[in-house]
């Protein structure tokens, strides 16, 4: 495992798989997105992105919540438009970077997820759950409509339950959050580190190219029409055919032989 050197706020270890973990570690601060934590996030996922035999990331958090929103009295300290609109639109730049990075995100909730924190996690690729964690958009409690985290959020669940959580502000437990498609599994708190493996061996086991290509399709065509959906989807899916993994892979297929894959594809 490589550590790299981080802000205090943000601990980013990568390990020899490629596989980079990023973690919230402002534990008094219910590791609030505040100024100084987004810029570390931003710094991460842009070391992320340069690292070209990176496979995946694990966002994790230490402490009893796992991310607890923007921070209020940071915000309170500067009752400035201006301001507001920079900070959100560098929480808006870090959410998108995630997004844009090529390999899957994990998100590895442990506790509470509230307002940009469940931003966070809904714009995880992927997301694990201890059955301990909550999810809430309470923003609403305070005067304030959840609308950043709501982008996110609106498109993991259906638009009325979206809805619900963001004009109530109430709260949904875990197993709600997988009912409703937010995250993908839940388990015991004991074992949320081994399903997080689990889930990160089935991704480590498939060619980062295909991935790569799919990661980008998928989210791509998610906003357009359906016809143009398709378009997008047959170049994306000629495009992996053609390309030497698949090639393999489906040689390997028919040959009743597990594929060999090139380093760089499959480390």
């Amino acid at each position: 495992m490589t550590t790299i050197p981080p802000a205090d706020l943000l601990l980013h270890a990568r390990d020899e798989r490629g596989v980079h973990r990023l973690t919230l570690h402002a534990p008094r601060s219910f590791n609030a997105l505040s100024e100084e934590m987004l810029t570390a996030l931003q710094s991460a996922i842009d070391a992320v992105a340069a690292d070209p035999q990176a496979r995946a990331v694990v966002i994790a958090a230490e402490g009893k919540a796992f991310c607890a929103g923007h921070d209020l009295k940071q915000m309170r300290a500067h009752p400035d438009i201006d301001y507001y609109r920079g900070l959100f639109a560098r929480c808006t730049r870090v959410m998108m970077a995630l997004r844009r990075l090529e390999v899957p995100v994990i998100a590895r909730v442990q506790g509470l997820a509230t307002a940009a924190g469940c931003q966070l996690v809904a714009q995880c690729d992927l997301a694990v759950a201890s059955d301990e964690a909550s999810f809430g958009v309470n923003g609403i409690d305070v005067g304030l409509f959840c609308a950043t985290p709501g982008v996110a959020l609106s498109r993991n669940i259906l638009p009325k339950q979206a809805m619900e959580m963001l004009l109530t502000g109430e709260f949904i437990s875990a197993q709600q959050a997988c009912e409703r498609g937010l995250v993908n599994r839940v388990v015991p708190a004991d074992v949320l580190d081994a399903e997080v493996e689990r889930l990160l061996q089935r991704l480590l086991a498939k060619p980062r190219e295909a991935l790569a290509m799919g990661k980008q399709l998928f989210y791509r065509q998610l906003e357009t029409g359906m016809e143009a959906a398709y378009q997008l989807a047959g170049q994306s899916m000629a495009c992996n055919m053609a390309h030497e993994v698949a090639q393999e892979g489906v040689q390997a297929f028919i040959e009743k032989r597990p594929p060999t894959w090139r380093a760089s594809d499959h480390p």
